[in-house]
């Protein structure tokens, strides 16, 4: 059943409105969708109704409604929230569908244009609150699909296309249990610690330049260095002050600053606290004979 609907009706995603919608506090009484509805939480707090289910939305959040489902919306505060209406199925009517208005809950006039759900297409059952392995990279492409859909241009339309098929892809891999999700390389981490290490460096500022939320960004790094990302920058300082205090004249002070510890006193004590031994004493016992 699921291949002669994908035969009969080909991933061809079509987008049908799409705005960035800033507003005050709103509300969208309850209706019925014929099509997909995939806002983003940009600003603000929205309480959203899905099919009798209550949803509360903050910044940072997803929210995808599939064809058939009942809803109404609110905005609780000033809110930002783009939002895409689109198809995912080719349906050679779908010039003549429509995102459905307040009220419009009986669709049995509309089913010619219902869209099939991702349960029926793909067998993957993908919940109201999406949460997409990359939100970044989701939410810049989203962004990026309406500023595009809206310029009404050939070649914006074959790029918005290219784009809704990652945006499809970023909601459905999550769920999908028999391909294993790709893994983002982390081989560019131990270079960018190196050459900043004399820099503040923070867990959201790499997780945020590997397009990862923090908790999987950690998850990821422990899985594949043994340690936490703050652990294993702190052994890097720690080492590579050891060489500067055997190799140069440099001061205590100099090398803290050099290593990226905050002061002397956070260096001392974090050096004690790795090698069982103060700086001054490492440098006693290891520095180079033709230093001395």
């Amino acid at each position: 059943m699921r291949n002669e609907l994908l035969n009969a009706a080909p991933i061809v995603p079509y987008i049908r409105e799409c705005d960035f919608a800033v507003r005050k506090p709103w509300n969208y009484p309850e209706r019925r969708l014929l099509d997909y509805l995939l806002v983003f939480i940009q600003e603000g707090t929205c309480c959203f109704w899905v099919d009798d289910q209550k949803y509360m939305l903050v910044p940072g959040q997803f929210c995808l409604v599939q064809p058939g489902s009942l809803l109404s919306l609110e905005g609780l505060t000033n809110t930002v929230t783009p939002y895409l209406h689109f198809d995912i199925a080719y349906n050679q009517e779908r010039e003549d569908s429509l995102p459905t208005r307040p009220g419009q809950i009986d669709l049995s006039a509309f089913t010619h244009l219902m869209q099939p759900t991702l349960l029926d297409l793909f067998g993957i059952g993908v919940p109201v609150e999406v949460e997409p392995l990359n939100p970044t990279r989701l939410k810049e492409t989203l962004l990026q699909t309406i500023e595009l859909t809206n310029l009404h241009s050939p070649i914006a339309t074959i790029r918005v296309q290219h784009l809704m098929m990652d945006i499809i892809l970023s909601l459905i891999e999550p769920y999908v249990r028999d391909v294993p999700a790709p893994v983002p390389s982390l081989n560019w981490i131990t270079s960018y610690f190196s050459n900043h290490m004399s820099q503040p460096i923070s867990v959201e500022e790499m997780a945020n330049r590997s397009n990862l939320s923090v908790s999987r960004f950690s998850f990821l790094f422990k899985q594949r260095y043994g340690v936490a990302p703050h652990q294993y920058l702190l052994n890097m300082r720690v080492n590579h002050a050891k060489e500067l205090l055997a190799n140069t004249e440099l001061t205590h002070d100099e090398i803290a600053v050099y290593c990226g510890f905050a002061d002397l006193h956070h260096f001392s004590k974090m050096f004690k606290q790795r090698t069982g031994t103060t700086p001054g004493e490492h440098r006693r016992t290891t520095k180079n004979p033709s230093l001395r």
